[in-house]
């Protein structure tokens, strides 16, 4: 009976594992769908006198297009450089607005193409550490490549240290940079199911 028990709460625990981003998802989708697309086409009836389906989305998506746009200018950089400062000074809302950043900037990484590539880096017997290669170096005497490597801290990978290593030293285990990230943001949770330990 024991043995029952801890199996069927083991998996309705993956269950409930499983249903949380399709719950996410879901009341993304309703915020979109219901709420700014149902005010925009009300507003838009008022004016044209008939309904056009998914108009609301569009118009989202145009203006977040736009505001894209707006921010990789200058004077949108500014813009919300100054309402970046505003915010950080109201309470509770400086901290909603900081971990919304630290998401955006680590969702970001992959487009900006910061990472060449991921691996393990020895941190001692038995125990590595995920490192993101962010350039290389060389020495001008004996003409030896050493890599700039960034070891990120968890589940922000937007901060860390650099270390500079010798190329054997940084180990591919056949993740992709999508992979390791995946790795560090979830602190384990998501990410590649495989590693390929002959190389270790």
């Amino acid at each position: 009976m024991n043995n029952f028990w801890a199996h069927t709460k083991k998996y309705i625990y993956r269950g409930v594992l499983a249903v949380i981003p399709l719950y996410l998802s879901y009341v993304v989708l309703k915020l979109i769908f219901v709420l700014i697309d149902k005010k925009i086409v009300t507003l838009v009836n008022h004016y044209i006198g008939y309904s056009i389906p998914g108009l609301g989305l569009l118009i989202v998506l145009v203006l977040l297009y736009f505001l894209g746009l707006l921010v990789s200018n200058v004077v949108g950089k500014t813009f919300f450089s100054l309402i970046e400062r505003v915010l950080n000074k109201i309470p509770i809302i400086n901290t909603t607005y900081e971990v919304g950043k630290q998401v955006s900037s680590t969702l970001s990484l992959s487009e900006k193409q910061v990472f060449h590539k991921a691996g393990l880096l020895k941190v001692r017997d038995g125990v590595w550490a995920v490192g993101f290669v962010t350039g290389t170096l060389r020495d001008q005497n004996t003409g030896e490549i050493y890599l700039k490597t960034f070891v990120p801290h968890v589940p922000n990978p937007t901060s860390g240290f650099i270390l500079v290593t010798q190329e054997m030293d940084l180990i591919d285990v056949g993740w992709t940079v999508e992979d390791a990230i995946k790795i560090v943001i979830s602190g384990g949770i998501i990410g590649p199911a495989t590693i390929n330990t002959m190389v270790l």
